[in-house]
């Protein structure tokens, strides 16, 4: 999660706001957010960050298996998709 520049704020933004992830394998469950970042990312400055959690529900809790990061501008959005 560190290597990757997201934080604990943003997996968790992106499970409750993001849109499902169509590459998400059975038994597992994917969420996508397109955030602003506005920053450097090393050493090169992006407008955007998507952030592509993978997780599967066990019993009441969710099991975080792991998290992408894609910097740049323009990625597809998908608002208001469950």
């Amino acid at each position: 999660m560190v290597q990757r520049g997201v934080t604990e704020d943003e997996i968790e933004k992106a499970l409750n706001d993001g849109w499902e992830a169509g590459d998400s394998k059975p038994g597992t469950s994917g969420k996508v957010l397109v955030l602003p970042y506005h920053n450097l990312w090393e050493g090169e400055f992006f407008e955007e960050k998507e952030v592509t959690v993978y997780y599967k529900r066990i019993d009441d809790s969710v099991m975080i298996l792991t998290v992408k990061a894609r910097y740049g501008t323009g990625f597809p959005r998908m608002e208001g998709r469950p």
